[in-house]
């Protein structure tokens, strides 16, 4: 029985598909080169998150440079450029921040442990004699 549906099945999708006709629209692209230009900037002194990036794209051409607050104080620049013939090359210096830049600290405050005197209770033990059973 479950055959016969099968067929059923397979015989309306062949008609349906012979039915409805079947479009398909080829949409052409130029071939122009991609150009590009973005730049953004962080500075919140609340984390003392400060970086900022800016790249530009002439065709497959790309120049940019980043900047941002390493860990222990110091600012490092990254200058980039990347090309279909020399790959992405980047070069890195660091260099000391002139001023403060305040960085939030947490300070948890210390909990306070206080040992209580351990009470010493006496705790009666009775001593109850069982009668011995023999089997």
């Amino acid at each position: 029985m479950a055959f016969k549906y099968c067929i059923l099945f397979a015989v309306v999708a062949a008609a349906s598909a012979a039915v409805l006709p079947v479009a398909v629209k080829h949409i052409e692209y130029a071939d122009a080169p991609a150009e590009y230009q973005f730049e953004y900037s962080v500075h919140d002194d609340h984390t003392g998150d400060i970086k900022s990036q800016h790249e530009e794209r002439h065709g497959d051409n790309v120049v940019g440079q980043y900047t941002l607050i390493d860990a222990d104080g110091y600012r490092r620049v990254v200058e980039y450029t990347a090309d279909e013939h020399n790959g992405f090359n980047a070069v890195v210096r660091r260099e000391p921040v002139k001023t403060a830049i305040p960085v939030a600290k947490v300070v948890a405050p210390i909990a306070k442990v206080y040992a209580a005197p351990i009470a010493k209770v006496a705790v009666p033990v009775a001593k109850v004699a069982y009668p011995a059973y023999h089997y």
